[in-house]
C-alpha cells in the first residue's frame, strides 16, 4: 500500500509495479484507476486517510489474495487532487484471468465501503465534507 500528498503519477507507478513483478510468472494483471471527475463545480476533491486502519484493511487483503495465488497492489492520494488527475490506483497479479477478475471487483467495491478515507470537494479553495458521497465505517461508533 502506497500513499501520496496530490494526484498520482499512474504511468510512474502502473510501470513500477510491472518491474516488481515481471519475474513473478502471473498471468493476468488488472489494474483499476479513480479519476476525478469535473461535476457539482468542483476544482478538486481532497482526501483525509486514517493509515492505521487502512493498513490493516490492506493486509487482511494481502492475505486474501495470497490464499488465491494472487497479489493486490494499491495507491492512494492525501490532501488535494484536482479533477481529471488520479487519486486511487489498485492492481491485482494473479497466475490466472478469472481469479484476477474477481479479485479486483471485491477489492474495489469493499475499498469504496470499509476504507478508513475521508473525502471533501474542493470549491472557490475551500474543502467541504462530502457528506451525501461518504459511507459510515461499520464500528466507527462517533464516527459512523
Amino acid at each position: 500500500m502506497e500513499l501520496y500528498d496530490g494526484p498520482l503519477d499512474i504511468k510512474e507507478i502502473f510501470c513500477r509495479w510491472l518491474d516488481e513483478e515481471a519475474h513473478s510468472n502471473y498471468g493476468a494483471y488488472i489494474p483499476f484507476v479513480g479519476t476525478i471527475r469535473a461535476e457539482d463545480d468542483i476544482e478538486a476533491l481532497s482526501f483525509d486517510i486514517y493509515e492505521p486502519v487502512l493498513r490493516e484493511w490492506f493486509d487482511t487483503w494481502q492475505e486474501k489474495a495470497k490464499a488465491l495465488g494472487a497479489s493486490v497492489k494499491m495507491a492512494h492520494s492525501q490532501g488535494d487532487v484536482p479533477i481529471h488527475t488520479s487519486s486511487y490506483i489498485s492492481a491485482v497479479f494473479s497466475p490466472k484471468r478469472r481469479v484476477a477478475l474477481e479479485l479486483i471487483d471485491a477489492f474495489v467495491e469493499d475499498f469504496k465501503a470499509n476504507a478508513p478515507i475521508w473525502k471533501y470537494d474542493v470549491k472557490n479553495g475551500e474543502r467541504i465534507y462530502a457528506a451525501d458521497r461518504s459511507t459510515p465505517m461499520y464500528g466507527s461508533g462517533l464516527l459512523a
